[in-house]
């Protein structure tokens, strides 16, 4: 399996959620912009940021101020390894938003 599998995974998970998510894939290499995650949502008014990693795989330090930047400015950005990881964010979202 390699990133870009965990990433197509991921995206076809989002599509289930039908109306309560907006999300694009951020292309990497000269077009893109490093450090950005691989997935950025928003999910029912909440700002998600994922970036997909195999099992083991390092961040960099770019990747790593990204998503300590989007963190500390209220969304939610997380390194993962699966769609289990996002079901797990998207439990955690739907949490925080039924208790505010």
């Amino acid at each position: 399996m390699l990133e870009k599998d965990i990433v197509a995974a991921i995206q076809r998970y989002l599509a289930t959620l039908g109306e309560d998510v907006f999300f694009w894939k951020e292309h990497g290499g000269a077009l893109g912009t490093s450090g950005i995650p691989d997935i950025i949502c928003c999910y029912r008014g909440r700002f998600l940021g994922l970036e997909a990693k195999l099992p083991g795989g390092r961040l960099t330090a770019l990747q790593k101020r990204a998503l300590e930047k989007i963190n500390r400015a209220g969304g939610i950005a997380r390194r993962v390894e699966s769609v289990e990881d996002v079901k797990e964010i998207i439990r955690q979202a739907d949490e925080e938003r039924r208790k505010s």
